[in-house]
C-alpha cells in the first residue's frame, strides 16, 4: 500500500511528493525544493523513515518542479524519469529560472520516457501514466486505482485549471485533457495537485467554473 507526503516549498509554494510503501521504498515526483532548508527538509523525513529512493520523476517539467532534480540525483542516485516531450521544457528551465529571479543548476543526467498507459511500480503497488497535455507539451499524471488517487501534476486544481499562457501551453488542448483523461475517472478519486489543495475529480465536475 502506497503512503504519501507532501512538502510545499520555493517561493512558487509548488507540491512535492514522496510515494512510499511498507518496504520503505520511495519514489520523489516534482521535486521542488529551491532553499538548503527545503532540501534538508525533504532528506530529514526520508531518513527518519528509513527509506530508499528508488525513482524520480517529474509530471512535467516547468521550473518549479524541476528545482530539486540535480540534488535528489546527487543525494540519492537516481535518474530522471518524464514525458519525452517535456524535455525541451526541462532544458529551458535555467533560462526560465533567470528571467523569474530563481537561478539553478539543472539536472543533466540521463532521461528516461514514460508514456501514455506505462505503469510505474513501487514494490507490488502500480501507477499508471495518463497524458494529459495543455499545461505543458508532456504533462502526465499518475493514477493508482486500487487507491483512487491520482498525482495530477499542474493539469487540474481545486476550483482550477493549469495556466496555457507559458510557452507550448494551450488552452483548448488542456480542457481536453482533463475531460477525456481525469473527468472519466470515479467521482470519489482524489486528485493531488502540483499547488494547492487536494480536490476529488466529482468536486471539480461540479465546481469547476473553467469546466462548466
Amino acid at each position: 500500500m502506497i503512503s504519501l507526503k507532501y512538502f510545499t516549498f520555493s517561493p512558487v509554494q509548488e507540491n512535492t511528493y514522496l510515494l512510499y510503501n511498507q518496504h520503505q521504498q520511495a519514489i520523489i515526483i516534482d521535486p521542488g525544493c529551491y532553499f538548503q532548508n527545503e532540501k534538508e527538509e525533504l532528506a530529514h523525513f526520508i531518513t527518519n523513515q528509513n527509506l530508499k529512493v528508488v525513482q524520480l520523476i517529474n509530471t512535467h517539467c516547468h521550473l518549479d518542479h524541476i528545482f530539486g532534480n540535480k540534488w535528489v540525483y546527487e543525494t540519492y542516485g537516481v535518474e530522471l524519469f518524464l514525458h519525452k516531450n517535456e524535455e525541451i521544457v526541462l532544458a529551458y528551465g535555467p533560462q526560465s529560472g533567470q528571467k523569474w529571479g530563481l537561478p539553478f543548476v539543472n539536472y543533466e543526467g540521463v532521461l528516461h520516457f514514460l508514456n501514455e498507459g506505462d505503469i510505474v511500480t513501487l514494490g507490488e503497488d502500480k501507477l499508471k501514466v495518463l497524458l494529459a497535455p495543455g499545461h505543458s507539451p508532456g504533462s502526465i499524471c499518475f493514477y493508482c486505482e486500487e487507491q483512487g488517487f491520482i498525482i495530477g501534476g499542474d493539469v487540474l486544481f481545486r476550483d482550477s485549471i493549469g495556466r496555457t499562457d507559458l510557452p507550448l501551453g494551450d488552452h483548448q488542448t488542456l480542457l481536453n485533457s482533463i475531460r477525456e483523461q481525469l473527468f472519466t475517472l470515479a467521482d470519489d478519486v482524489v486528485v493531488y495537485p502540483g499547488h494547492g489543495a487536494s480536490t476529488t475529480i466529482g468536486y471539480e465536475k461540479k465546481h469547476n467554473p473553467f469546466l462548466k
